[in-house]
């Protein structure tokens, strides 16, 4: 009998553990949440470096690719703009714009402009992090908070995302790693099915000093432009 006491003391002890553990991850969570809130208040551009590390698990390959990445927030709806780099630095092998309700490819090498519809999910890709509030990352994803983790000299919020439903996703979840204080991502990571994974890594961030200007591509004449609704 003393035995079994023992036991059910050790399950109840473990169970309240848990519980305490739950409710300050929980407070944690609203803690960085009503950062973001006040982050995405004063929230109007930002720039940053960028490395992309695209991973393919079934040939166990990593591409790597830098370049830069602004966002900018225009009558209520985010705006995104990024260049990425060759291999050796120099500009540019693809240009990628979001605006209004369209992504627009740009291949200078090739000289083709690819421009595709925008589904209304994906501008909750591009806020997560830049600009987003703590509310809309709620109302959008299933949250799990993993702690805190330096990058770069930089304590950031680790949080573990899963879209909720009506969302339309073709990745499993996101990871992402928050500076609530500026309110942006310095870094993210995106798992798929079959061990894929697409690793971004910002740094070098301008906050609201980005020029409406650079949001919009500088095409060359003779550009072969495509259309794909």
């Amino acid at each position: 009998m003393k035995i079994r006491t023992n036991r059910y003391g050790l399950a109840i002890i473990a169970c309240l553990a848990s519980l305490v553990t739950a409710h300050a991850q929980n407070a944690d969570l609203q803690k960085v949440l009503s950062q973001m809130d006040a982050a995405a208040a004063k929230f109007q551009s930002a720039q940053a470096d960028l490395v992309v590390d695209q991973y393919t698990a079934v040939v166990q390959s990593h591409e790597i690719q830098k370049g830069t990445i602004a966002f900018r927030r225009a009558g209520g709806s985010m705006q995104m703009v990024m260049h990425l780099k060759t291999d050796n630095d120099q500009p540019s092998i693809k240009d990628v714009l979001y605006k209004g309700t369209e992504i627009d490819f740009y291949q200078p090498a090739v000289k083709q402009e690819t421009i595709l519809s925008a589904s209304a999910d994906y501008e909750r890709y591009l806020s997560l992090g830049f600009g987003g509030s703590g509310k809309e990352l709620a109302a959008d994803w299933n949250i799990a908070y993993q702690g805190t983790e330096t990058i770069d000299g930089v304590e950031t919020a680790k949080l573990d995302l899963t879209p909720k439903n009506g969302m339309n996703s073709q990745f499993t979840h996101i990871t992402v790693w928050i500076d609530p204080k500026r309110g942006v991502s310095v870094r993210q990571q995106v798992f798929y099915e079959g061990g894929d994974y697409r690793l971004a890594t910002y740094s070098n961030f301008k906050l609201n000093t980005v020029p409406e200007s650079a949001f919009t591509l500088q095409i060359a004449s003779g550009t072969q432009k495509i259309y794909h609704k």
